[in-house]
């Protein structure tokens, strides 16, 4: 691989010492590193600075340096020309990051030598509709959420499968995710966790009135339509918890498998439950008990 991508999420302490370290040790191997013009400059880097798009279309992979969020933004952006990323986690939980920074330059070696593969994660596209007109097209990795606003008044909210009425829901909103947005909202608000590799769509309430409206889990090719019937307060669509869209009443919004998939680029290959382990403990860790699997 000879051109690398940079995204790096300016808020993350130390960020910009990180982003020189990679650009410095990359072209010491006589590689190329591109860097979005808005970034470049803060990050004092200007002779890397070229157009996003130029920096999507060129680059073998993009390296995301910040948590999961940043990640979720480079998702949607790079997703359409196909290019891999590559996440070192400078946050939090860092569930979709492949290392933390500890690792890093031993990584990018590996990387360098193609001992990696790429590993793809179904996206989520919703149009939006207002009198029978497409108004808007988003795109998330996550899940698309549709919620109430400030006002503590519950939102009704009309729910198809393939054109199959499934339920109206008096809720504080609906949780539309992938398998991957199942360790994120969905998981809060009581769905169901979903490995990544079995492709499917989630539909979770968000504390529904009503004891038997549970949580769906339908086939990835499912299209779902969600009306909103509520005419009083503030209805919004969320992406990714990131891109916002406001709804009004008889407004719909259709939400299905996306045509393009997001493509990480791993270096072993990961387990799920391992994974869940390690990020949200389990309930031995926390009791500073050992759980099954970790004693000896």
């Amino acid at each position: 691989m000879k051109t690398f991508g940079l995204v790096v999420n300016m808020e993350k302490k130390g960020v910009r010492e990180i982003a020189a370290e990679i650009v410095n040790w990359l072209e010491g191997k006589g590689r190329e590193v591109l860097i979005s013009e808005n970034e470049a400059g803060p990050l004092g880097l200007t002779g890397n600075a070229v157009p996003q798009s130029e920096m999507v279309d060129r680059a073998g992979c993009v390296i995301v340096l910040g948590g999961d969020g940043t990640l979720l933004r480079t998702a949607r952006k790079v997703a359409g020309q196909g290019t891999p990323i590559f996440g070192v986690n400078l946050g939090n939980l860092g569930f979709l990051t492949e290392i933390d920074t500890p690792d890093l330059f031993a990584s990018l070696e590996k990387v360098m030598n193609g001992q990696c593969y790429v590993e793809e994660r179904m996206m989520l596209e919703a149009c939006i509709y207002r009198r029978d007109e497409m108004v808007e097209r988003l795109v998330s990795l996550n899940d698309a959420v549709i919620t109430k606003g400030a006002f503590a008044r519950l939102i009704h909210l009309e729910a198809f499968v393939n054109g199959d009425y499934v339920n109206t829901y008096r809720s504080d909103g609906l949780i539309v995710s992938t398998p991957t947005g199942s360790t994120a909202y969905s998981l809060s608000a009581g769905g169901p966790l979903v490995t990544p590799a079995f492709d499917s769509i989630l539909l979770t309430p968000i504390c529904p009135h009503s004891l038997w409206a549970r949580p769906l889990v339908i086939a990835p090719d499912s299209e779902v339509k969600v009306s909103v019937l509520s005419g009083r307060g503030d209805v919004t669509l969320t992406m990714d918890g990131q891109l916002g869209f406001s709804l009004r009443q008889y407004d719909y919004v259709i939400i299905r498998r996306s045509a393009t998939r997001a493509r990480f680029l791993r270096l072993k290959s990961r387990s799920f439950f391992e994974l869940l382990r390690k990020k949200l403990r389990t309930e031995g860790d926390i009791n500073g008990v050992q759980g099954p699997g970790q004693r000896g």
